[in-house]
């Protein structure tokens, strides 16, 4: 299909609704007491005006074909007649050549999720996606980030970031972090990864000038607490892997961390890979009559695996593991284009031995755990990453949020304790739209947890 462009009518129309838009909030900001009245007109105009989303120039029958391929479901409670078009090629960006955008040439499309969401939140929406892992989460809510920064012609405060992103694992922060690099300092937009289990010092210093802080909960919580980060400006909220943040026992934490932001003039976006009732309570507080996006079907309140992942079983006798692992490894390794290996362990003795008889046998690999020191984690997923090292030998610590390119297939050497896990496990390979393989070596101990 060939790429089309917003036409200037749009572009120009898109311009004075956010002129009327600034006006009409600093009459709300005068007026307090019609200040919500007011908002809800404002964000019904927003979502029902073709002006003010980036809308595709393309035939009602190929949008409604791109769904269904998709499997893309949208919901908006302020318009349940129509939706905004999804955006299926960069050129129909908004602001299509801003210097933000050309790291994306490296890219042929955008992705499922990107594309239905980036109507939505470019146009200032609350948004609830729901979508699989590897499914391009990163920049669907990154670009519209770093763009609302550009816009923004207040001057930050020392310590007054203006974004933040919260996510469950420091793997999962430094990955979005490294991403968001690629394109924030193009527009002089500073970004800093906050994570515990490193020295405080260095990240309180690093806060007196940022616009954008990707951070996990409980880190964030303890400099804030200590008077090193001020949240009272934030005005763009991501809540990403919500679920997974939720299971971590992060509720609390992310309620205290939200609680000193402004409300009507914040955006938030939520993205999650299921739907159960803890989240659903969680986007009810924190945001204002979201959008929803169900990207590969209808939500659902248990994890799912990718459906272009070929799972085997393999049900064997304990003592056979390792034999029939290196096997394994042996065949997949015959062939460069098998690209990268994964393989999951229970416990970090067992990762540690894995590693152990995999380097053994002659191959090159490498190890995440928990025993690990930051630094070893950070050089063992950068060595593997960039191909050096084909094989990852890894507890269920790196089972979730990591996008790794390129693994084409995992290895689960012990089932994990529970099906949520094996899902997040398998996860990691089937991404972006690429077919997957999953092998789990299944023994008569692994029956308890496993629902058999």
């Amino acid at each position: 299909m060939a790429k089309r462009t917003v036409t200037e009518e749009t572009e120009q129309s898109r311009k004075k609704l956010k002129t009327k838009t600034s006006k009409d909030e600093k009459h709300a900001e005068d007026n307090p007491s019609t200040h919500e009245k007011k908002k809800k007109k404002d964000k019904s105009t927003k979502s029902s005006s073709e002006s003010d989303t980036p809308i595709a120039n393309v035939s009602r029958s190929e949008i409604d074909e791109f769904m269904k391929t998709n499997k893309i479901e949208i919901s908006d409670p302020l318009n349940k007649e129509s939706t905004p078009s999804p955006i299926l090629s960069f050129d129909q960006l908004p602001e299509r050549d801003h210097i933000l955008y050309k790291p994306l040439k490296n890219f042929s499309a955008p992705t499922s999720v990107q594309s239905a969401t980036w109507p939505l939140l470019f146009a200032g929406r609350d948004v609830i996606g729901i979508a699989e892992t590897g499914s391009g989460k990163t920049l669907a809510f990154g670009l519209p980030c770093v763009k609302n920064m550009v816009d923004s012609k207040k001057k930050l405060k020392p310590s007054h970031p203006r974004a933040v992103i919260l996510t469950p694992t420091r793997e999962l922060a430094m990955q979005i972090y490294e991403q968001l690099e690629g394109y924030a300092p193009r527009v002089s937009v500073r970004v800093t990864c906050i994570f515990g289990g490193v020295r405080k010092d260095e990240q309180r210093e690093a806060l007196k000038d940022t616009a954008i802080v990707v951070a996990t909960p409980g880190r964030l919580k303890d400099l804030e607490s200590e008077g090193a980060i001020n949240l009272s400006k934030v005005k763009y909220l991501v809540l990403d892997e919500a679920d997974r943040m939720l299971d971590k026992g992060f509720e609390q934490d992310i309620k205290d961390i939200v609680a000193p932001m402004p409300v009507s003039r914040r955006q938030t976006a939520m993205f999650t890979a299921t739907w159960p009732v803890s989240v659903r309570n969680l986007a009810n507080s924190f945001t204002q009559d979201p959008v929803m996006v169900t990207v590969g079907g209808k939500p659902s309140e248990d994890p799912r695996a990718n459906t272009r992942i070929k799972q085997v079983v393999e049900v064997l006798d304990g003592r056979d593991k390792e034999n029939r692992l290196t096997q394994i490894l042996a065949k997949l390794t015959r062939e460069s284009s098998q690209g990268k290996i994964l393989v999951f362990c229970l416990y970090k003795k067992e990762a540690m031995r894995i590693e152990r008889l995999i380097q053994s046998r002659g191959y090159a690999v490498a190890g995440i755990h928990g025993d690990l020191s930051q630094s070893d984690r950070f050089k063992s997923l950068a060595s593997f990453k960039s191909g050096a090292v084909p094989i990852l030998v890894a507890t269920d610590v790196a089972a979730r949020g990591l996008d790794i390119p390129a693994v084409k297939t995992v290895v689960n050497v012990t089932f994990p304790l529970t099906i949520e896990d094996y899902v997040h496990r398998i996860g990691r390979t089937g991404r972006a739209g690429a077919d997957g393989h999953a092998i789990t070596l299944f023994t008569e101990n692994d029956k308890a947890h496993s629902g058999a």
